[in-house]
This record gives structure tokens, C-alpha cells and sequence, in this order.
């Protein structure tokens, strides 16, 4: 989608994305080897109950889902930050992930006329309909003046 594309109270949606247990174990021993993420038979007696993906992990789905839906082909070109992350479900093997973007505000830099801002909420949900992750990210766009 391009820049001009987007406005506010506006929503995207995609997936499902499905996280096999091999992609969980290759990520994890890769980027976030704790026992919880790596170890099935240790995590099986954890507070989790088994195995769950990493918090990174599950955001880097979430920016897959995205690109995939809205940025691919955009000008896009970074990223300042998120305001806030949260990830009040664990993924797990096996899980469906739905993203539903919410955009929050849409503007050209007063500063920067050539920049343009996209502020949104990203969320994903099992396919039990938990939420798996919440974020609000900003997303630059390099425009024409």
C-alpha cells in the first residue's frame, strides 16, 4: 500500500500464519535459546506447560504479517520505535495467527514535508481468539514533496 492509502479508524487484517513447532525450536536456538522456548520436555513441566515461541519471535510474525499486507511496495523505509509491546499469551506449536492492524493517525512532518508518519496498533490472536501480541508502532514513509 502506498502512503496515501491509509487513514485513520482504518483496519488491516491478515493471516493465519501457522507456527510450526520446527520454526518455534530454529528461532529460539537462534535468538532466544532459554529452556522454555528450546527444551520440549523441560518446558513440559514449566508454567507454561510446553513449549512457547519467543516474544520475538512472535513480533517478527507480526512484521511479516504486515509487510506482507500493507508495506510491501510502499515507501516505508523505517522505523523510530514502538510506544509499547506486550505479549499476554504465549504462541505455541501449532498456533494460527490472525493479525489485525488498527491505524491510529496519518500525517506529513511539519519539519520534514517529504516524511510521512503512520501511527498503528498491531495485534495478533490465536486461533482461539487470545491475544498473542499488542504493539504500537510508528512507520516512516519517504514521500514526495
Amino acid at each position: 500500500m502506498k502512503f496515501a492509502e491509509f487513514h485513520a479508524g482504518q483496519v488491516i487484517e491478515a493471516g493465519p500464519y501457522l507456527v510450526t513447532e520446527a520454526e518455534l525450536l530454529q528461532f529460539a536456538k537462534a535468538y532466544d535459546p532459554q529452556w522454555f522456548h528450546t527444551d520440549a520436555e523441560a518446558a513440559a513441566d514449566g508454567p507454561f506447560g510446553g513449549l512457547i515461541a519467543s516474544g520475538w519471535h512472535t513480533g517478527g510474525i507480526a512484521m511479516r504479517l504486515v509487510t506482507d499486507a500493507a508495506l510491501a511496495g510502499s515507501e516505508s523505509f523505517a522505523s523510530p520505535g514502538l510506544a509499547y509491546v506486550k505479549w499476554p499469551n504465549p504462541v505455541r506449536p501449532g498456533d494460527a495467527l490472525r493479525l489485525v492492524a488498527d491505524v491510529i493517525e496519518v500525517r506529513r512532518s511539519e519539519k520534514r514535508p517529504t516524511l510521512g508518519i503512520l501511527r498503528w496498533r498491531w495485534r495478533l490472536f490465536n486461533q482461539r481468539e487470545q491475544l498473542a501480541l499488542d504493539l504500537e508502532a510508528t512507520s516512516l514513509f519517504k514521500l514526495d514533496a
